[in-house]
C-alpha cells in the first residue's frame, strides 16, 4: 500500500482499522482524501489476510462533512462530467468486507453518509448525526437522502434534511441509525472487538448473512425470504458448516477453513 497522506491504516490480526486523518478539519472530506479512501478499500478488499474493516476518525468527528472551501466554486457542468467526491461513493459502498464504522464525535453532511455506507455504526456517546446540507444550499449528495429513510424512516429522515438538525447519539440508537452507544473511552475497541468476533467466523458465512440483510433493502418480503432460504440452503455445501455444526455438538471452538 503506498504512502497516505490522509489515512492511517493499522492491522489488528485479521482486522484492518483505517483512521480518517485530517483532525485539523474535523476529517472534512476532500478529494484526496475520498480517491485515498477509496483506494484503500479496494486494496483491502483484495488482502486474504484482511477480514473485517473498522473505518473511524477521531473522538471530536469521525468525519463533519465535505470540505466546502473545496466544493464551493465548482461548476454544475464540473459535477455533471466528473461527479466530484461522489464518484468514489460506489467503491465505497461496494466493498466486498464487513465495514464498521466507529463513529466518535460529528458525522454530518458526507461524513454521515459515509458512516451510513458502512455495514453498521457503533457510536461514542458524544456522536452528532446529521445532514445540513440544506443549510448551504444544496442537498445531500452521497445517498444520505436514501440511505437516511431506510435506516430511520420518512418522518425523520425529512426532519433531518430539511430542518438540517443533529440528532445525537441516543436518538441514532432508537432511531435505528446506530447498532451500539458506548462510552467515548471504548467505543472504538467495542468496535474493533465486534470486528474480531466477525473475523473469527466462516468468510463465505459472513459475505451470505451480509448479503442477506442487505436484500431486505433492496427487495420484496417474498424475494428476500426466498433469497435467503436459498443461500441457507447453500451453506450446507461448504467444510465451514460441517466444522461449526460438528464443534458445537462435541462442544467445542469451531475451527473455520473459510471453504
Amino acid at each position: 500500500m503506498s504512502k497516505l497522506q490522509y489515512l492511517e491504516v493499522e492491522r489488528h490480526d485479521a482486522v484492518a482499522l483505517v483512521r480518517l486523518n485530517r483532525p485539523e478539519v474535523l476529517n472534512a472530506l476532500c478529494m484526496g482524501l475520498m480517491e485515498e479512501l477509496a483506494q484503500t478499500l479496494i486494496d483491502l478488499d483484495t488482502d486474504e489476510a484482511v477480514a473485517v474493516i473498522v473505518l473511524t476518525g477521531n473522538d471530536k468527528a469521525f468525519a463533519a462533512g465535505a470540505d466546502i472551501t473545496e466544493m464551493k466554486d465548482v461548476s454544475y457542468q464540473y459535477m455533471l462530467e466528473h461527479g466530484g467526491l461522489t464518484r468514489h461513493c460506489d467503491s465505497i459502498a461496494s466493498c466486498q468486507k464487513p465495514i464498521i464504522a466507529a463513529v466518535g464525535g460529528y458525522a454530518l453532511g458526507g461524513g454521515c453518509e459515509l458512516a451510513m455506507m458502512c455495514d453498521f455504526i457503533i457510536a461514542a456517546d458524544n456522536a452528532k448525526f446529521g445532514q445540513p446540507e440544506i443549510t448551504i444550499g444544496t442537498i445531500p449528495g452521497f445517498g444520505g437522502s436514501q440511505r437516511l429513510t431506510q435506516l430511520v424512516g420518512k418522518s425523520k429522515a425529512m426532519d433531518m434534511c430539511l430542518t438540517g438538525r443533529m440528532m445525537d447519539a441516543a436518538e441514532a440508537e432508537r432511531s435505528g441509525l446506530a447498532a451500539r452507544v458506548e462510552a467515548l473511552d471504548s467505543y472504538l475497541a467495542v468496535a474493533l472487538d465486534a470486528a474480531a468476533r466477525i473475523a473469527s467466523f466462516s468468510r463465505p458465512v459472513v459475505s451470505m448473512a451480509r448479503e442477506a440483510v442487505d436484500m431486505a433493502l433492496e427487495t420484496t418480503l417474498t424475494q428476500g425470504i426466498k433469497t435467503e432460504r436459498r443461500m441457507f440452503k447453500s451453506t450446507f455445501a461448504l467444510d465451514d458448516q460441517k466444522e461449526g455444526m460438528t464443534a458445537f455438538v462435541e462442544k467445542r471452538s469451531p475451527e473455520f477453513q473459510h471453504r
